[in-house]
């Protein structure tokens, strides 16, 4: 899952040139979901391995009081603050490391809970992101989870269109790109 968390993690491009530290992605974006809660967890493999995921949590605020007591102690051991290096983003990401998660109660109290969903390019356009994101929302509507929610780079057009098709909307838009969330009590 780190694998393909890096491979796609520059707005669904290779995210090889502009991390020094591989495995610093996982870490945030892949890796705390299925220690957190293992049943909203899905791996797609082929012949070559693992080509896909998707990862979530039906409550982002908890999820974040559990980064704080289990996640990030011992990434913050592992990984000090340091100053940005010219041409990469390591530091970006040891900033959430450090800081801890943040989701804006003003979506969450609507939207709950959050996925991250990667799939590397030759799984994609068959159908995997759709039957991922569709077993992923049956698992929080059992759970009774009221709304989903993501981020999405403005630049991942191709994501963007992807997300819409399957029945997210935008709720928020940043700098950065959009936050996308999808009623769960209506059919996508």
């Amino acid at each position: 899952m780190y694998r393909v968390c890096l491979l796609t993690g520059d707005a669904g491009t290779d995210a090889t040139p502009v991390y020094r530290d591989p495995d610093l992605l996982g870490h945030v974006y892949a890796g705390p979901y299925p220690v957190a809660d293992p049943s909203l967890t899905w791996v797609v493999t082929d012949d070559d391995g693992v080509v896909g995921y998707v990862v979530g949590t039906a409550d982002s605020q908890a999820f974040a009081r559990w980064q704080e007591e289990a996640w990030w102690p011992a990434l913050r051991e592992r990984y000090p603050r340091r100053p940005g290096v010219a041409g990469y983003r390591d530091h970006e990401l040891l900033g959430t490391v450090h800081d801890g998660a943040r989701y804006d109660p003003a979506v969450t109290d609507r939207f709950p809970a959050h996925l991250h969903i990667d799939l590397l390019p030759r799984a994609q356009g068959r159908g995997l992101g759709r039957t991922l994101i569709e077993t992923l929302a049956g698992a929080l509507r059992e759970r009774g989870v009221r709304g989903l929610h993501l981020g999405v780079a403005e630049q991942n057009a191709g994501a963007i269109a992807f997300y819409d098709r399957v029945g997210f909307r935008q709720v928020e838009a940043h700098a950065w790109g959009r936050t996308l969330g999808m009623d769960l009590g209506a059919v996508a």
